[in-house]
């Protein structure tokens, strides 16, 4: 009998021994678990782009901590729509996890890469009318994300720039030809034009030698509507013409009143990252894109550089320095 207690307090033994092993391979096994890898893909000129430090920093909020639980694959590509659609493709290859995307041309380049891999865009003006996702609310496929409400806010960015230099007549909407975020936006701002006294003037470009004729139109008194995207650094070069001509642009974004712009009204690029960072947790912890609604952008700001202002000969109302968010001396 003590035989056979002896042989079954082995056995048991042996038993346990096995289970703490097991349980030891399971806790090795999390311990050297590998990061999640995050492919970013944007129009961008510099892998720190607002809106991916806004991503970075929302992770960190929610315990990501980058090197330990994500790494970052960052491919930004100057404003080049042919080597986006390289870059989502090399990505995709590279097998990441999820896919980041910043501006329409980004998030259509991923889009048509993978209808598998998670993507959550931002700055994209209007996901409906870009095609991007078929409903706000259900967006259905591999695809969700943070609307900058472009379209949505036109209208005030119109109001805005009438209340700061009511002599405005004529707005040249100078945008690339091919995105469709930008023509609803264009439409949406002719709408409102008439109720303002103003006269919306579109101008669609595809290359470099067509953007530079339109500007050639241009006259003293008109002012600049620019667009939300980068492609063809179309902002960048109507800051540089709103800058040299004396010629008053009204910008989507803060980021371009702080490069020297004289006034913006729109969704805060660095927190579009951080809001979008509670989609990208949910999503790396299983939850499935179709069934994250397209989220507006979070933050909206009015941004006015008042020494671009003095350039102009723009003298800005009390009501307007109460009211901006961001004022750059």
């Amino acid at each position: 009998m003590k035989d056979v207690l002896r042989a079954s307090g082995a056995l048991g033994g042996v038993a346990l021994l096995a289970a703490l092993a097991l349980l030891a391979g399971d806790a090795g096994a999390q311990a050297t678990r590998r990061p999640y890898r995050i492919g970013v893909l944007n129009e961008a000129w510099a892998a720190n782009h607002p809106t991916v430090e806004g991503l970075k920093a929302g992770l960190r909020n929610l315990g990501f901590e980058e090197g330990r639980d994500v790494a970052f694959d960052i491919r930004f590509t100057e404003g080049n729509p042919e080597a986006t659609v390289t870059a989502a493709s090399a990505l995709v290859g590279a097998g990441v996890d999820l896919l980041f995307t910043s501006n329409e041309a980004a998030t259509q380049a991923a889009k048509s890469a993978t209808q598998k891999i998670p993507i959550v865009f931002t700055l994209v003006g209007d996901p409906v009318a870009a095609g991007i996702v078929a409903k706000l609310a259900q967006p259905g496929g591999n695809l969700t994300g943070v609307s900058s409400l472009t379209t949505e806010l036109v209208p005030k960015r119109l109001e805005t720039l009438k209340t700061l230099v009511p002599s405005v007549r004529r707005v040249w909407a100078v945008f690339y030809a091919d995105d469709p975020s930008s023509m609803a936006a264009v439409s949406k701002a002719e709408e409102a034009a008439t109720r303002l006294g103003l006269l919306v003037l579109r101008r669609p470009v595809r290359s470099p030698p067509e953007l530079e004729r339109a500007f050639e139109e241009i006259r003293p008194g008109d002012a600049l509507l620019p667009p939300d995207i980068a492609t063809m650094d179309i902002p960048a070069s109507i800051l540089e013409v709103s800058l040299k001509s004396r010629i008053p642009a009204v910008f989507p974004a803060s980021l371009w009143v702080g490069h020297g712009g004289f006034v913006s009204y729109g969704s805060d690029y660095h927190a579009q990252g951080v809001q979008a960072a509670r989609l990208v947790a949910k999503l790396l912890q299983g939850a499935r894109p179709q069934d994250l609604p397209v989220e507006g952008a979070d933050k909206i700001d009015l941004a006015v550089n008042l020494k671009t202002a003095a350039l102009l000969g723009v003298t800005v109302p009390r009501k307007v320095l109460l009211r901006a968010d961001v004022l750059r001396r």
